[in-house]
């Protein structure tokens, strides 16, 4: 076994192998010992197919920048065929016979798949806690959540089983989780990454799909890997001035960066992610970059309702599809949580989706006026550290949809009656600095820079201008040098 597997990241190991130092057999040897070691306590990885990976090594590996690195997939959106993926649900185990675009982009890099991680069901909440599978735990602190929904995949990295996994991000499913759990990560500009064949665009463009890793440079030669336009998708977005690997090998301009802390939602910070801000802040001064405290004009109530109004509306699509392919036995084992979003999207009109899209727009627009007179906004990932298990799940969802099961209309009136905001909060409150990347499709990631008086990490998030992730990537390039990840 490769005894310093865990002093690597992805880019390291791979040169290792390029090198003769080690062989591909040797670093899957050290990933599935890292594995059983550690998952059954922190329960990040759900699948694994051992035997089939070190066939892939007999066989032969693609070779490219990250020839024999091991890699996990987040159970969602990637399908691998022959293998099940469960979404996260006890009613769901489908078995693809294709491998989805993004999966040929990573299996065409070099790295080899030998498990699936865990996620809430159908991605839904921010926190990895499904009935189907169990909770994962936070490396830093067992009982703790990982955040959501990529909470698997960001265990997985920060316990050291792999340098990178795949993730997505649909409301900061890739963000959210990397604060948590101390890791790099980045949601890239809508379009950059592909999601088909089965799907052009997901959620109304909010998700994006990209990796988690332990440095910085590992996710942007990744991006130079998956990234690009495919047959069918509804965009065709602006290809970087050169890889985004070679965007971390050099400092940014000085930068003018706004700084925001007011939640886009009715929440509060947490004194010690407020402090870390302001700690933040005076880093990049030092380092010869203009902040300047400066607030986004949205208007917060819109903001959420719109949102929760596109994702009951896909919801509902989505459990009426699968009803239609794997009967209603299936639907029937979906979690309180999915059946009810899907009764609200029922119940509201393709009227309330295209005035919340409209919303939406108001949004982009708003951040298009702020970045163009700033490079880059800077803001927590996420209001709190990580809050252990129990504590996002809400339990009031089942007694308000009970107030409700009589009314024709439910969606409309839990708004009127403003028992959305009571349901919704205790969940969108963490997400109050992540869903505007996913609503504008611009570029944001978390970076790990700070840690709480307990020892949880706190990330800090950049967000971009479109299709400007080489600027994101030579920012954090810079901190990781200069200032240092926690750890």
């Amino acid at each position: 076994m490769f005894k310093e597997y865990g002093e690597y990241d992805a880019l390291g190991m791979a040169n290792l192998v390029k090198a003769g130092e080690v062989t591909p057999a040797e670093l899957l040897d050290a990933a599935i010992a890292r594995a059983n070691e550690i998952n059954p306590a922190i329960n990040a990885i759900i699948h694994r197919f051992d035997d089939r990976a070190y066939r892939y090594i007999k066989d032969g590996l693609p070779q490219g920048p990250f020839t024999g690195v091991p890699f996990v997939l987040k159970d969602l959106l990637a399908a691998f065929a022959g293998e099940p993926m469960t979404m996260g649900s006890r009613g769901m185990a489908v078995v693809p016979g294709y491998d989805s675009e993004l999966v040929r982009r990573y299996k065409a890099s070099g790295v080899n798949i030998f498990a699936k991680t865990n996620t809430p069901e159908f991605g839904l909440i921010i926190t990895t806690e499904p009935k189907a599978h169990g909770a994962s735990h936070n490396p830093r602190k067992l009982g703790y959540s990982t955040g959501g929904s990529s909470g698997g995949s960001a265990a997985a990295v920060a316990a050291g089983i792999v340098p990178m996994a795949h993730g997505g991000d649909g409301g900061g499913s890739i963000r959210f989780p990397a604060s948590w759990c101390g890791v790099f990560g980045l949601k890239p500009s809508r379009g950059r990454n592909p999601l088909g064949p089965d799907q052009g665009e997901d959620w109304q463009g909010a998700v994006a799909e990209h990796v988690l890793t332990r440095s910085v440079r590992d996710s942007a030669a990744m991006l130079d890997c998956s990234s690009g336009h495919e047959i069918g998708a509804p965009y065709n977005i602006a290809l970087p001035s050169a890889t985004f690997l070679s965007a971390t090998t050099r400092d940014p301009k000085p930068l003018r960066i706004a700084l925001s802390r007011k939640p886009l939602v009715n929440t509060s910070l947490d004194p010690e992610v407020d402090a870390a801000l302001s700690k933040t802040a005076q880093q990049l001064r030092d380092l010869g970059h203009e902040v300047i405290e400066f607030e986004p004009d949205i208007h917060i109530d819109r903001f959420w309702r719109d949102f929760f109004v596109v994702v009951c509306g896909e919801v509902a699509a989505m459990v009426a599809l699968y009803s239609r392919q794997y009967g209603r036995a299936c639907v029937a084992k979906f979690e309180p949580a999915t059946k009810n979003m899907a009764m609200i999207g029922r119940s509201l009109s393709a009227a309330d989706l295209v005035a919340a899209k409209k919303g939406w727009h108001d949004i982009q627009l708003a951040m298009g006026r702020l970045l163009e007179h700033h490079d880059v906004m800077l803001c927590p990932t996420v209001p709190t550290p990580a809050v252990p298990h129990g504590v996002l799940p809400n339990s009031r969802i089942e007694e308000l949809l009970m107030l409700a099961s009589h009314r024709i209309n439910v969606g409309k009136w839990l708004f009127s009656a403003g028992l959305v905001e009571q349901m919704a909060t205790p969940v969108l409150e963490k997400m109050a600095f992540t869903i505007m990347g996913n609503i504008t499709g611009l570029p944001g990631m978390s970076v790990p820079l700070h840690n709480s008086s307990d020892g949880l990490p706190i990330g800090m998030q950049f967000t971009g201008r479109m299709n400007d992730e080489e600027t994101l990537f030579s920012l954090a390039a810079q901190l990781e040098r200069d200032i240092g990840f926690c750890s």
